[in-house]
């Protein structure tokens, strides 16, 4: 891989549902592979524009609300035959600032039926399994975002509610019988 090749830029989207699940999709071009929202930056586009515009083109809805932002840029290098064929070959990776996102709508608006589709199916997983479901290549950089916001995750999701205590059956005195 020749270390001359600069990063592309771009941008990465953690989408949390109220469950404290994340919205993953099922790439076209890659059956078996599933993936967060994630794109390059526009010339001229900052990293937030960029983070509301590829949710909107990827899931086709823009009801999120910005939680939390990497603190920096994370890489990942593209083995070296797709380095030859995606992005006209210019770039040895991407490097992205990823974005966690609350989700504010409702499942209806999610449409992954786009002008430019990327996915076949959608689903929302456990964040922490996301890093088992994408490509190999970019199962590192998957592992850096579940660290990066594992705990911020953790403060988002519903509580679960506590099972109430079974009473114990009592005879005709009130005596709990054995």
């Amino acid at each position: 891989m020749p270390a001359s090749k600069p990063y592309r830029r771009g941008v990465g989207i953690v989408l949390l549902n109220a469950r404290g699940k994340v919205f993953v999709a099922e790439r076209i071009d890659t059956p078996g592979a599933w993936q967060m929202p994630q794109g390059g930056i526009d010339k001229n586009e900052l990293p937030r524009a960029a983070a509301l515009r590829e949710l909107h083109e990827e899931t086709g809805t823009d009801k999120a609300r910005i939680v939390a932002v990497t603190r920096t840029w994370l890489r990942y290098d593209l083995p070296a035959d797709l380095q030859k064929k995606a992005w006209k070959g210019k770039y040895r990776g991407q490097e992205q600032k990823w974005f966690l996102m609350t989700f504010t709508g409702a499942e209806s608006d999610i449409d992954i039926v786009t002008e430019h589709p990327e996915f076949s199916a959608w689903k929302w997983a456990k964040f922490e399994d996301v890093p088992k479901m994408i490509v190999g290549f970019k199962r590192d950089i998957y592992k850096q975002v579940v660290a990066a916001f594992k705990d911020k995750v953790a403060s988002l999701k519903p509580a679960r509610a506590a099972k109430p205590k079974k009473k114990a059956a009592r005879g005709k005195a009130g005596i709990p019988r054995r």
